[in-house]
């Protein structure tokens, strides 16, 4: 029988109690969901729900942000500020409670707020937990009171510094270098949740403001027209089958809801939902509300406009979807949110309230507009017809197993690995620079894709002609995930996948195709930080025996600056089929000296209206941001 090894004392004094605010500080991971950027931006993101959440109860209209240039945070607002007198069950000021005692707010019993975000009462606290210096200042009642903290601990009492007629609460804090991986902010980052929240929040201003450059930035946001605007704002570069946008609105006993929806002539669907300011990314029972809703009331339309023979099978929600844009926004007492990062709403009673007030009031707009009904009906007749087509060339794609060879496509050689997450995928472009790559490769981890051309551009073509494209489905058949509806991250047989092309514009175009094609079909693999971006050197600076390679102009100049610019010979790699395989080994592919990119995606919005400017059928927005663009490019290979 084996013996239990036994390791140190186990008794009453191993029993540690975390007293205020220290279990943040020693699971930080817990609350704010990670100690990298994400959670760094987090901390932002709970100060300002505090505002909005003023905002909701109506008594804030103007929130304003800056970032300062040693990346401190100041947010402001207008609202009625957190009371600061003696809090009747803990004696001490209430503003203090606010700010050192989790899950203690005026979120709780209803009366303070009707609705709200954030981290259910417990996100200033956090905050102040994490930064080495926090600073409340709030005006309410005639006067201004402060409080300063260290690491979450008061280091004054809250006193009286000064009279105002002004009321609000101005938050300033400095995360904790202590317990960040960085504390640099990403400015595109913070000003798409302040856009979002102002299209969230009608008539709200909120003004974002970042130090950090030379000049500093400073945008302002406030849009009347709500998610009216935001809707506009996401369709603005698309061709739209109902020009003036549907809204929908509603209440029943505490919840509201709000839907704006408008077709375009695309073939994506996309649906930005919330639940009290809160993005919902993974859906929930809200969005399940709102899609059997749209799908039932399209059908029956449908019928009882004889727009759908009787023979035929009833649309389903791919078809009734295609072309959607659409930003539903639900407010409730008590939202149930699956994981500690709220991506995912879960009260039961949502589904039945979103589905039958927008059921009936969609129902009715239709038929008071009978020509935009029959257009989107038409559209989504259109999609269900693609659906059948591409459901053979769909089946091409599918793996019976994910270990079976003789189911992978023919060109990809293959790792020996088996483990996905020590798996890399090497999209390559061209079959000559693919064949350096195979040789140089290390054969256990590394696959090898060659690519024969540019793919087909997703942004102009149904489901059913992408998945008739031969290099398309090649890379889904290796990623072994499948597409669009039936995507399964679990599934992806390698957790990097390299897009490895020559730096020229074809290089250049491939990458944004590929692209393209992750975000519109595959996106969770960008969510997921599967994707990256190989970047093979520009320079190879020989002089005598001795090799430098560079990756940019100024590195290129460094060298020479180092080494001396007599005797040297420069080299401009215009493709990867100049490399032999041991330089795309040692520059490319190494993992020790390669340098990868990784694609991430900060600003949804954004991203969506990139690609819909470079690679969508509107040439006005492309030839404007060309012209706009044009200059910044110092070299340009044809």
């Amino acid at each position: 029988m084996n013996q239990i090894q036994k390791t140190g004392v186990y008794d009453e004094s191993q029993i540690k109690v975390l007293e205020g605010l220290e279990a943040v500080r020693k699971r930080p991971g817990m609350y704010i969901g990670s100690t990298s950027v994400h959670g760094l931006h987090h901390l932002v993101y709970e100060v300002v729900d505090n505002s909005i959440d003023e905002a909701m109860a109506g008594r804030c209209d103007r929130i304003e942000v800056k970032i300062g240039k040693d990346n401190s945070v100041l947010v402001k607002d207008n609202g009625d500020g957190i009371p600061v007198g003696p809090h009747p069950k803990l004696g001490k000021s209430t503003l203090e409670v606010v700010m050192t005692v989790l899950h203690a707010g005026g979120k709780f019993g209803g009366e303070g707020y009707k609705v709200s975000g954030g981290l259910h009462g417990v996100g200033v606290s956090v905050v102040n937990a994490l930064s080495e210096y926090m600073k409340s200042e709030v005006h309410r009642e005639g006067g201004i009171y402060i409080q300063e903290y260290k690491k979450g601990i008061p280091v004054n009492d809250v006193k009286r510094v000064g009279d105002t007629s002004d009321t609000g609460t101005w938050q300033y804090f400095k995360p904790d270098p202590e317990i960040f991986d960085t504390l640099d902010f990403n400015y595109h980052t913070l000003a798409g949740r302040l856009r979002e929240l102002a299209f969230l929040n009608r008539g709200v201003t909120i003004v974002f403001i970042d130090e950090r450059k030379e000049e500093d930035q400073r945008i302002e946001y406030c849009y009347e027209g709500g998610i009216v605007s935001f809707v506009e704002k996401l369709n603005e570069n698309k061709g739209v089958i109902n020009r003036d946008v549907i809204y929908i609105s509603g209440s029943e006993n505490s919840n509201e809801l709000e839907v704006a929806i408008q077709f375009n002539d695309g073939y994506n669907e996309d649906i930005y939902s919330f639940a009290n300011n809160i993005k919902t990314t993974e859906g929930g029972t809200h969005e399940s509300g709102f899609k059997s809703a749209l799908t039932r009331v399209i059908n029956s339309y449908a019928r009882k406009n004889s727009l759908i023979k009787d023979k035929d099978p009833d649309l389903i929600g791919s078809d009734v979807r295609e072309g959607l844009m659409a930003v539903l926004s639900v407010r409730l007492t008590d939202p149930q949110f699956e994981g500690q990062t709220k991506t995912k709403l879960g009260n039961s009673e949502m589904k039945g309230f979103v589905e039958t007030t927008i059921g009936e009031r969609l129902s009715n707009f239709l038929k008071e507009q009978p020509a935009v009904a029959k257009s989107i009906v038409e559209k989504s007749l259109r999609a269900a017809r693609a659906r059948e087509a591409a459901k053979k060339a769909r089946e091409l794609t599918r793996r019976k197993n994910a270990l079976e060879v003789s189911s992978l496509p023919g060109k990809l050689s293959d790792c020996s690995v088996k483990d996905p997450a020590l798996s890399e995928l090497y999209l390559v472009e061209g079959i000559s620079a693919a064949g350096s790559a195979k040789m140089g490769r290390d054969r256990r981890f590394q696959a090898i894709l060659p690519l024969g051309g540019k793919i087909i551009n997703v942004d102009k073509a149904r489901l059913d002609r992408i998945l008739n494209h031969k290099e398309v489905r090649t890379i889904i058949t290796a990623l072994g995930t499948s597409i669009a509806e039936e995507f399964s991250l679990e599934k992806s047989r390698y957790h990097k996948v390299i897009i490895m092309a020559d730096a020229d514009v074809d290089g250049s175009h491939i990458r944004t195709l590929l692209l393209t094609f992750f975000f519109r079909y595959m996106r969770p693999l960008i969510n997921a930080g599967y994707i990256y971006i190989a970047q093979p050197p520009l320079y190879l600076i020989k002089k005598g025996r001795q090799e430098n390679y560079a990756y940019s102009d100024q590195e290129r100049d460094a060298i020479l600056e180092s080494i001396g610019r007599k005797g040297v010979s420069i080299q401009r790699y215009k493709g990867l089929g100049e490399m032999n395989p041991e330089q795309l080994w040692e520059t490319t592919m190494n993992p020790e000296n390669r340098i990868l990119l990784k694609v991430s995606m900060e600003d949804v919005v954004e991203a969506d209206k990139m690609f819909t400017i470079l690679m969508g059928d509107n040439v006005e927005p492309r030839r404007v941001f060309i012209e706009r663009n044009a200059r910044k490019l110092k070299e340009i290979d044809v």
